[in-house]
């Protein structure tokens, strides 16, 4: 497969200093707490055969210096947002990245400058002649702490729960995934060597769904070009049940503004008669949603069903956190509801806070909003619905105006392809025997559909970290460190399958 020359963007080694420990052997307190966490667990039983013993042996011995390296990353505060965080700290986790790789033996690394202004690292390892090329993708940039009081533990500082989890924000969402990839790759060349050519990107913006790496991409078609794709970016759908995930729903970030006067007015002398335009907006967004909870975009089909795994409502509400009493929101099967259909959440409003409010009618408010866009939809088209639906719901003629922030498409991978097959045995060994299941994810990875439209004969998979319990994009995120063990095995043996299968096509 094609990969690039070395590129002129590469960073010299000099400026990564800050990685300089990213592929050295863990030592001291950081193996410690590892090893605390590890013994806590008892780790996962060995794979039954001969070369999943030996792949699970050498994983097992690596943990401790897999904690160490995501201690390290975790600790840049690599928001994609320089309103959050200085651009700095993303700079710096791109650094230490594209050192990992380097430590690895990786060529041509670099840190591409993708049109939204932030870096995407790039690597390549080559293989044996003739073998597969392997794309392996993670993502560095994290969603903000939210309230960093509500937190356990410092969001930014990678701790051992009591429960033997390892809590800090990207543990599992996404700089687990880098590790994960990390120690498989590991794994593999110490048990019989590289068996195929492998391509690495870890993005630096997936969280902000700005599409700079899907516009590069576009740019540089040769770039990611691969056999199979492997997305890092999921996660099973309970801790010890190995599961793909065959479909994502797409997104769009729509900003709505709504304005009715020309300045806030008294609301005892005008209020009642004066169109209040945070009234308006809530109305508005009210109507997007139906008396039962069900998303309601005029024109938007919300009837479609989930037909892989279900999704027991009791566990639903177990893994939630609803309290007790309170009802789900919409009607049908949970599965058809996160996986299936659209999904309107509210993710902001700006208006005054309860405390220093004054009584005035206002003369503007806005919000941001989310709409998940399930598998058969076109972006496109949801989002001219979501704006008409918007435009027309709007009360008292009071102006409103939109603004589209983000959006990425829905994504479904063929679950028949020889790369699931090779998938399918990697992870029941790993897994003791466990039946790989096939589940869906309301979430989105806009980066699937720009490489499934620019390698439609590449093969995409996607597996990761983030089962219900890591909690991403909440307060408190964590990663089992017995996941991480686990899916490490089982990519490195899917890598050794996978060539495996292609030597005897």
């Amino acid at each position: 497969m094609q990969h690039p020359p070395s590129d002129p963007t590469a960073m010299p080694r000099s400026s990564a200093s800050s990685a300089s420990s990213a592929s050295s052997a863990s030592s001291g307190s950081a193996d410690s707490a590892a090893s605390s966490a590890s013994s806590a667990h008892s780790g996962p039983a060995a794979p039954g055969s001969g070369a999943g013993r030996g792949v699970a042996a050498t994983v097992a011995s690596l943990m401790p210096r897999a904690r160490t390296e995501l201690a390290e990353l975790v600790a840049f505060r690599s928001v994609a947002d320089p309103e959050q965080f200085p651009r700095s700290e993303c700079e710096g986790a791109a650094d230490w990245v594209a050192e990992a790789l380097r430590a690895e033996g990786f060529q041509d690394v670099a840190a591409l400058e993708t049109p939204d202004g932030t870096r995407s690292v790039y690597g390549y390892l080559p293989g044996p002649a003739e073998a597969p090329t392997v794309l392996l993708y993670a993502h560095y940039d994290v969603q903000p702490p939210l309230d960093e009081a509500a937190w356990h533990t410092p969001p930014f500082e990678l701790t051992d729960g009591a429960d033997g989890r390892w809590y800090g924000r990207g543990a599992a969402d996404c700089k687990g995934g880098f590790i994960m990839h990390l120690l498989a790759l590991r794994a593999v060349r110490e048990n019989g060597g590289l068996p195929v050519s492998v391509k690495m990107i870890v993005e630096g913006s997936e969280e902000q769904g700005t599409g700079g790496l899907e516009a590069y991409a576009r740019q540089h078609p040769e770039l990611l070009t691969a056999d199979t794709i492997v997305i890092g970016d999921a996660g099973n759908f309970r801790c010890g049940l190995p599961t793909v995930t065959a479909s994502l729903r797409g997104m769009t970030l729509l900003r709505v503004q709504v304005d009715t006067l020309e300045g806030n007015l008294h609301s005892g002398l005008f209020g009642g008669a004066a169109p209040d335009a945070l009234a308006a907006l809530l109305r508005t967004l009210d109507s997007l949603r139906d008396a039962e909870g069900n998303t309601v975009v005029d024109g938007l089909a919300a009837d479609a069903r989930w037909e892989g795994m279900g999704y027991p409502e009791e566990d639903f509400r177990r893994d939630a956190k609803v309290l007790d009493g309170v009802g789900l929101s919409g009607g049908g099967a949970v599965a058809d509801r996160l996986w299936a259909r659209p999904a309107v959440t509210v993710l902001g409003i700006d208006c005054p806070p309860v405390v220093g409010a004054t009584p005035s009618v206002h003369a503007s408010a806005r919000a941001l909003i989310s709409l998940r866009i399930p598998p058969g939809t076109d972006v496109e088209k949801a989002i001219e619905l979501l704006v008409a639906h918007v435009e027309s719901h709007v009360p008292w003629q009071a102006r409103v105006s939109t603004e589209v922030v983000g959006k990425g498409q829905p994504f479904t991978a063929d679950t028949s392809s020889p790369a699931y097959t090779a998938m399918a045995a990697a992870l029941s060994t790993a897994y003791d025997g466990q039946e790989m299941q096939v589940a869906g994810m309301g979430g989105s990875i806009p980066l699937c559909n720009a490489l499934d439209a620019l390698y439609p004969d590449a093969e995409i998979l996607l597996i990761g970290l983030s089962e219900p319990e890591a909690q991403i994009h909440a307060v408190n995120e964590s990663v089992d460190p017995r996941e991480l063990e686990r899916m490490a095995v089982a990519e490195a043996l899917f890598l050794r399958g996978y060539a495996e299968q292609a030597a005897g096509a």
